[in-house]
Order: structure tokens, then sequence, then C-alpha cells
């Protein structure tokens, strides 16, 4: 009952100097460790590593430091260990938001890490995917171009890469935009 507690009071508003970022392996460990605090009503968000620790394609979780060493032994149990536990103590350690929106008339591109989605906003039309390096991104737009954002099938469905992972996360942004 006392991490129920503890995972509520976490979620209603930790200040910006109480947050610290998980910085795992490899984009598979991200994704999984996401899947485990989310699922544990955890309040945490992925992001972009800062400069000063990036070392390739990254991702972080960000999450309330407080709740650094409960998180810790929750990942630990399913056999999930960060690499690395930093205290985001300056401006130069903050975590890049993965989201960006930019109209273009009738048109609304969602950019998250290097994956773009542009949306017909009249028709609800997927029009383009593209961006990323990953072998996948030309099958994750042959699968969703053309196709009505409430049918076309979910980036994480047909994809396994950080590109589709980041497509997903533009997917669910659109479609909470769009389909309101």
């Amino acid at each position: 009952m006392l991490k129920i507690f503890r995972k509520k009071r976490a979620k209603s508003g930790q200040s910006k100097q109480d947050r610290g970022i998980l910085v795992f392996e490899n984009t598979t460990e991200v994704i999984k460790a996401e899947n485990i605090l989310t699922a544990g009503g955890w309040s945490i968000e992925v992001k972009g590593p800062p400069p000063e620790i990036r070392s390739g394609c990254d991702l972080v979780i960000e999450f309330p430091l407080i709740e650094e060493l409960s998180i810790i032994r929750e990942l630990s149990e399913v056999n999930i260990k960060p690499v690395q536990v930093v205290p985001v103590t300056s401006v130069l350690l903050e975590p890049v938001d993965l989201l960006h929106e930019k109209e273009y008339g009738k048109y609304l591109m969602v950019r998250a890490a290097n994956m773009k989605i542009t949306v017909d906003k009249e028709t609800q039309l997927i029009v383009n995917v593209s961006g990323g390096g990953c072998p996948d991104v030309p099958y994750l737009a042959e699968q969703m171009v053309n196709k009505h954002l409430d049918s076309a099938p979910h980036p994480r469905d047909v994809g396994y890469t950080l590109c589709a992972y980041a497509l997903q996360i533009a997917y669910e942004r659109v479609v909470k935009l769009c389909l309101v």
C-alpha cells in the first residue's frame, strides 16, 4: 500500500529539481522499462537524452528523483538495469522533448525524434510518413500512407525499431489532435 501512495504522490507535481533520468544500454530496454513503469503507475516520460550523455539513437526515461530506489527495485525484479541514473541538476542535463507539431495549411505534421507523420486535417488521411534511418521506415510508410487515422495500423504493431517507436509517439499525438 505504501508503494501505491508514493506513486500517486509522485504524480502530483514534482518540481524540476526533483527529476532524474534513467539511461539504458539500448532502445529495447527503454521500451521494456517504460512498459513496466507505466503499468506500475509511475509518473514517467520517455525523452531524448541531453547532449552530454547522448551516445547514438538514444532515449531516456525521466522520473521523479525521490522514487529512484523504488523504481530501480521494480526494474531489477524483471532484470532491467539502467547503465546510469542522472539527477537533472542543470539546464545542460535537461532531457529533450521528442514531440514537435507544425501546421501547413490543411496539413498537420507531428515529429517525434526524427520520425514524421503528416495528416490531412480535413479528411484525416495520413499523407506522409518519413524520417529516421531504420530499415523499416519504408515499410511503415507503405502500411500507413493513404489510410484514415482510425484504420491505419499502429506503428508499434508493424515495426520494431527506434523509428517505429518514435512514429508511434507521433501517431498517438496526431490521433489526439485530429480525432477529438
